[in-house]
């Protein structure tokens, strides 16, 4: 059974999980346009996710996805962590703010998290992802035995490796094009930024698993791209954030909408993982910061979420995770539902004018 038939999409679409954006609503609005929704439940506990994935349930019938961070255990250097928090001192006097004492480790990784997991086999949703790694082998067979699909994030051909290996059932292929957190299992190993068409062709070559085409991706034609390239389904992260239903705040949709949008940028100021983003204040600091290293995520993420909030008390909204890829210039503001259908009108219109070879009947190619 193919990935679309499992799941009863009618649309070859995956809607990212970026923490801090994606909601209950927007996902519900996307599953029940024919596309797969989804949330990211890695920035929250158990019990929040408990209440997200409800919810979500409460608002479609239809399957969606819950995403997972899975992250290695931090390692704690309060040196460096004084250090990084003295470098950001002047920024917090700026906003009549001191930077806090000390910072921690602000979000628990899947792998060490058991009432997570708990939570999850109690509720099974119909879909489940990991960003960051993979988490214990004991897991990933008591979620499978819920029947549950799995689903994990590669940016290398090792990557892809290794979720094959654990017997997971497809890889989003997220290419440096990507927005938000670079889904790398080791952020401190050498990374070859494989671009998105790249990464896909390479992995469905490796006829493995079906394969997920993520990053850049925003419009019809970038999702026939990776179809052509054999990829079941495309995944559109940026393209979502500014429909209404999302949780992104003023600020960061008038940023997506002005001309930093042409601009995104890599950075492990915010959080102390690679991520891209719209250009900001923090995003500027890279020069100045450039000989000191954060702490690792997410610790590094405690400071910068304390630093957006002293800002934004003051009424500057240059600090926040305005997390983009690089194809932001095509963004459209809409509904969720009404872009769904859209991105389904485009893919099909290329069919019809002869530009595009993608059929929805056609096996994907290897």
């Amino acid at each position: 059974m193919s990935f679309i038939e499992r799941l009863k999409l009618s649309v070859p679409l995956v809607q990212a999980p970026m923490a801090g954006v994606s909601t209950p609503l927007l996902a519900a609005s996307v599953s029940e346009a024919g596309g797969l929704g989804s949330i990211a439940v890695g920035a929250t506990d158990a019990a929040g996710a408990r209440s997200m994935i409800e919810e979500l349930r409460g608002r479609t019938g239809r399957a969606f996805n819950v995403n997972l961070f899975v992250h290695g255990a931090p390692l704690s250097d309060p040196k460096r962590e004084d250090i990084w928090l003295d470098q950001l001192a002047p920024l917090f006097a700026e906003f009549g703010a001191e930077p806090p004492k000390t910072i921690k480790p602000i979000y628990k990784s899947f792998a060490d998290d058991p009432e997570m997991l708990s939570m999850l086999l109690a509720l099974a949703p119909p879909v489940v992802s990991f960003h960051f790694g993979l988490p214990p082998a004991d897991a990933l067979s008591a979620l499978r035995a819920r029947g549950i699909y799995l689903m994990a994030t590669a940016t290398s051909i090792e990557e892809a490796d290794a979720i094959g290996a654990a017997g997971i059932d497809a890889i989003v292929a997220q290419g440096i094009e990507a927005g938000g957190h670079r889904g790398m299992f080791d952020p401190t190993a050498p990374d070859d930024e494989l671009g998105t068409l790249a990464l896909t062709r390479l992995l469905v070559r490796q006829d493995m698993l079906p394969v997920i085409g993520a990053g850049g991706l925003m419009d019809g034609a970038g999702i026939a791209a990776v179809l052509d390239l054999g990829a079941v389904a495309a995944q559109l992260g940026t393209a979502f954030v500014a429909c209404p239903e999302s949780a992104a705040d003023t600020a960061y949709r008038a940023a997506l909408a002005g001309p930093g949008c042409r601009h995104t940028t890599m950075t492990s100021l915010i959080s102390g993982r690679p991520a891209r983003a719209l250009p900001n204040r923090f995003t500027a600091l890279s020069h100045q910061l450039a000989e000191f290293s954060p702490p690792d995520y997410p610790i590094a993420y405690d400071a910068g979420k304390a630093l957006n909030a002293a800002a934004k008390s003051q009424g500057e909204h240059g600090f926040g995770a305005q997390w983009a890829g690089q194809g932001a210039p095509l963004v459209r503001a809409m509904p969720a539902a009404a872009l769904v259908r859209l991105l389904q009108a485009e893919l099909e219109g290329l069919v019809t004018s002869g530009k595009g070879s993608y059929r929805r009947d056609a096996a994907p190619r290897r």
